[in-house]
């Protein structure tokens, strides 16, 4: 089970997931698990000045469903099952039925001319959208702007005089056992107030490319999407979006948009109905310790290259597959998932420093980003590969042939790959472990090219001669994607 790409209304999940993603207690050192309580003193005043701020946001939609009798069932099929279905069909005939549905959920104020910030999927498809305020006051709403790849949406609402608005603090300032403010409507009940703690932070739940969620066991249930996560300065410093749980309600795993992300996005739709981002125009994977072996690397870290689009800002300045990434604009990048979002926020158009591991040396290169015109162009992971089978000690259990033009024709290889064609894999091999599967083809061994079967003997043999762990392939399927694969030599 896991997270879904689009978000869920409140996106509670089976408790299941959280020990698939590692969840299953906070991220506090052993000095920061011995807070405990709430804060020194009471919150009141703060909280006078934030619940004017947080809105109800009531949406309604018209949905149309067919409705129709069911035909009743005999025991058996019994000697009336033939008279209830032909009565049954003469007589029913489904027609739509159309009904209004109505969702609530939370928002906040930032701006006091009626600039309102909640969740995408808290407005999604609705017909109409009216914001509610802390007095009762019901105010029609319309959508400025969306952004999916983040779940957050910027309203409008016309007062007839200024509202209270809360302004963005810096999520980046926060540490591991911070007090944190939840205010939202749970299970529309209106404004309620949770105060709890920041557990963890860069969480990846697979929502979308720029995953970076703060974690926090401030109670938030389902309702509570959109609404704010204050700091103890009463500043917004996340956008409740999502929960683990089995039930929609708390059980102290909830997820916000940090603001250092909401910030750059809520401006955008404010000031052009959408979101600038920067494009790069790579493909990436994962640095694995395995692949770092087979790159030269001390320790596995950065992002991987897998391939580059023709034309990008990648292939102008010469980024090439075998490229580990390891800093982008000054900021490290030591994981994967980290590229996506640094590219993102980056701007375009301006000279910004890529630091990559080449051949075993740190290599600087100067580029300059372009807009990201399709959101099916963000920096992806390589190609999924089936599930690894069980370890077994074998040979590399490849079959590999020189690729001709029947052989290209027969697998459907693209004019534009060159290498060895895969003819068979053996079952239980390490080549079948990684993924590889007939009619893919090996482009490179050890970051240099093949282009026979016998090339691809030698440099095994070279690698084993040299004591190596695993030779590191780079592998095309039957699209052109490419990925490295480091398959074990033992």
């Amino acid at each position: 089970m896991g997270l879904t790409s689009k978000p869920l209304p409140m996106r509670h999940l089976a408790a299941a997931c959280a020990v698939m993603f590692g969840i299953v207690g906070t991220a506090l050192s052993p000095a920061s698990a011995a807070v405990s309580g709430p804060p020194t003193g009471s919150i009141a005043d703060l909280a006078d000045q934030l619940l004017g701020s947080v809105v109800n946001i009531s949406t309604s939609q018209t949905v149309t469903s067919s409705r129709s009798a069911q035909t009743p069932d005999t025991p058996d099929g019994g000697p009336f099952q033939q008279f209830f279905d032909d009565f049954f069909n003469r007589q029913q005939k489904p027609t739509p039925s159309p009904r209004r549905v109505q969702s609530l959920g939370s928002g906040f104020i930032v701006d006091p001319n009626g600039i309102v910030v909640t969740n995408n999927h808290v407005i999604e498809n609705a017909d109409e959208i009216t914001v509610i305020m802390n007095d009762g006051t019901r105010l029609l709403a319309t959508v400025i702007g969306i952004d999916t790849q983040t779940d957050i949406a910027v309203l409008q609402v016309k007062p007839s005089k200024p509202l209270p608005a809360v302004k963005f603090g810096d999520s980046d300032k926060l540490r591991i056992g911070d007090w944190l403010v939840a205010v939202g409507n749970p299970f529309g009940l209106g404004e309620t107030l949770t105060v709890g703690v920041l557990s963890a932070r860069n969480r990846d739940i697979n929502s979308g490319p720029y995953d970076d969620f703060l974690q926090t066991d401030a109670a938030i249930n389902r309702g509570n999407s959109g609404g704010p996560l204050f700091n103890m300065d009463g500043e917004v410093i996340g956008i409740d979006t999502a929960i683990i749980s089995p039930s929609g309600g708390s059980i102290g795993i909830g997820f916000a948009i940090p603001s250092t992300v909401a910030v750059h996005v809520v401006q955008d739709l404010r000031d052009f109905g959408t979101v600038h981002r920067g494009w790069l125009g790579v493909k990436i994977q994962e640095v694995t310790e395995e692949i770092a072996d087979g790159l030269h690397l001390p320790r596995a870290r950065g992002a991987l290259v897998s391939g580059v689009t023709d034309g990008s800002p990648a292939a102008t300045v010469g980024l090439k597959a075998g490229d580990v990434v390891i800093s982008f604009a000054g900021r490290p990048i030591n994981e994967m998932r980290q590229l996506p979002r640094v590219v993102a926020d980056s701007p375009v158009g301006q000279d910004l420093e890529i630091r990559v591991i080449r051949n075993g040396s740190e290599t600087p290169i100067n580029v300059k980003l372009a807009p990201l015109a399709d959101h099916s162009e963000v920096i992806a992971t390589a190609p999924p590969k089936p599930a690894p089978e069980p370890n077994k000690p074998a040979s590399l259990g490849l079959t590999l042939a020189d690729l001709s033009a029947a052989l290209r024709t027969q697998y459907n290889v693209q004019q534009s790959v060159n290498g060895v064609v895969v003819t068979a894999v053996t079952p239980g091999s390490p080549a079948q472990e990684k993924g590889i599967l007939p009619g893919e083809v090996i482009v490179e061994v050890d970051q240099a090219a093949v282009a026979s079967p016998a090339d691809v003997d030698k440099k095994v043999l070279d690698l084993r001669s040299q004591k190596r762990r695993t030779a590191l392939f780079l592998v095309a399927n039957k699209a052109g994607d490419m990925r490295f694969v480091a398959v074990r030599l033992d």
